[in-house]
């Protein structure tokens, strides 16, 4: 089975070209900010990026047949877990999604280029998949439900690999998995579902290379009504130039370990800060098995970063056998997602296609 897969990004478009699980063609396209700036939104670059990943296709001499397109899960209303058919109405409310992230785009452009070459198109585990048990929707607030926003497709992919390297079914283990990218997720995953898990995207739990994590209630709310910044400019905050970010100025974790072997003693504090808090996420999620955990996985760009996956397992050794898994490799997951598919192993669902409150289909 010949599968085409896709990942927008911020900064870039990646796509593979793989026979079955076996990559054929992997390339990551670089997006300068002059060339996204020509465009008024996410939406609008639809057509640029695809046209620049069939081009690439092209000139790597690989016909452009498929048995399958499959892209990286936008941020739709929240659903299981799975692999899903992406159709029109599917873009359609992708297409006017309040909230514009690139991720939105992969879906969209796996359908209109398995339209060009006449075969299905799907997305598998977004960021949005919600399989939260009852009791961990609660926030406190009535006018609040908790929601989450994570490392889905990879945190399964790896979770997957984990279960077939021990000769077990990942749904007949308990598992924490945390991965540590932009953002940290850290979830309770439970015979297959991940039963609680925080918001990565939009401030909960630890803070990150650049996002806030949970933060003092009163404080935040006297911050937003003091006058200085614009919601957007807050939100912008949060996910972007807090962290490590926001307190040292630099996301890069080479210039983070750099800086502390030069004697940075701001980084080593700030960079040990973030290692706490993300050990303290790991050991409550324990709670949420009843300590019953099978293992703890380590994986995300930061995972490769040693002294960090030592210092965590230092904090939380103790739960459970730690294993890492450094980096992610979402292409390869949405391939083997949909080759499940086509060999039948893997249903594909139907997204039940509700619009979000300020739009409708």
């Amino acid at each position: 089975m010949r599968i085409l897969a896709i990942d927008p990004g911020a900064g870039s478009t990646k796509f593979g070209v793989y026979d079955d699980v076996q990559p054929l063609l992997q390339k990551s396209i670089q997006h300068t900010a002059a060339e996204l700036s020509q465009f008024d939104s996410v939406s609008a670059q639809r057509v640029f990026r695809r046209d620049l990943v069939v081009r690439a296709v092209e000139e790597a001499g690989v016909p452009f047949q498929f048995d399958a397109v499959v892209g990286r899960g936008g941020l739709l209303q929240p659903l299981e877990g799975g692999v899903y058919e992406v159709d029109e109405a599917m873009c359609h409310i992708l297409r006017h999604a309040p909230r514009q992230h690139p991720c939105n785009l992969g879906s969209i452009l796996a359908y209109e280029l398995a339209q060009r070459c006449g075969c299905p198109a799907m997305m598998a585990d977004p960021g949005v998949v919600t399989e939260l048990e009852d009791v961990a929707k609660f926030s406190g607030s009535p006018h609040i439900t908790r929601e989450c926003i994570w490392h889905a497709l990879n945190q399964r992919a790896v979770a997957r690999r984990y279960a077939e390297s021990v000769g077990r079914c990942y749904e007949d283990l308990r598992l924490i998995i945390c991965h540590m990218g932009s953002g940290t997720s850290v979830a309770a995953h439970r015979y297959g579902r991940a039963v609680d898990v925080n918001n990565a995207l939009d401030g909960e739990g630890a803070f990150s290379v650049s996002r806030s994590g949970s933060l003092p209630v009163s404080k935040l709310i006297r911050l937003c009504f003091s006058g200085e910044y614009t919601e957007a400019q807050l939100l912008h905050h949060v996910t972007r130039t807090c962290g490590l970010q926001g307190y040292i100025g630099t996301s890069d974790m080479k210039e983070v370990m750099q800086r502390i072997n030069d004697g940075d003693r701001d980084a080593r504090l700030s960079l040990d800060a973030m290692i706490f808090q993300t050990a303290k996420e790991i050991a409550a999620q324990s709670a949420v098995l009843c300590g019953k955990v099978d293992a703890i996985l380590l994986t995300g760009g930061v995972a490769h970063v040693k002294y960090v996956t030592e210092e965590i397992i230092r904090r939380i050794g103790f739960l459970a056998p730690v294993v890492v898994f450094p980096g992610e490799d979402e292409l390869a997951a949405l391939a083997q997602n949909a080759l499940g598919v086509l060999q039948g192993n893997i249903p594909l669902k139907h997204y039940c296609h509700t619009p979000y409150d300020n739009e409708t289909t």
